[in-house]
């Protein structure tokens, strides 16, 4: 069975909650987005503070698979170009 997800400059975005996972699992890292807080606008609840964590796919211990992380006071759409920029770093795009 062949599961479509969304994607964000060629990167499947998968998200539970407010939690946002970009790339592909099976890629050696992957780009975790963390929804801190929301914040209403015309109505609508909208993004105003995310964490960004970079992570190891090939690590066992959780702990451990954290290579990077930054908290920002951001939309959404700024927290996925930082996520971009760094998942293309870490692969060598």
């Amino acid at each position: 069975m062949s599961e479509n997800f969304s994607t964000y400059k060629g990167y499947p975005l998968v998200r539970c909650g407010n939690h946002i996972y970009y790339g592909y699992m099976s890629d050696p890292y992957v780009i975790w987005i963390q929804i801190l807080a929301q914040k209403e606008v015309d109505g609508e609840q909208m993004v105003s503070k995310v964490r960004v964590v970079q992570l190891d796919t090939n690590e066992q211990n959780p702990m451990k698979a954290v290579v990077k992380n930054a908290e920002r006071e951001c939309g959404l759409y700024e927290a996925l170009d930082i996520a971009d920029v760094w998942l293309k770093k870490a692969l060598g795009e």
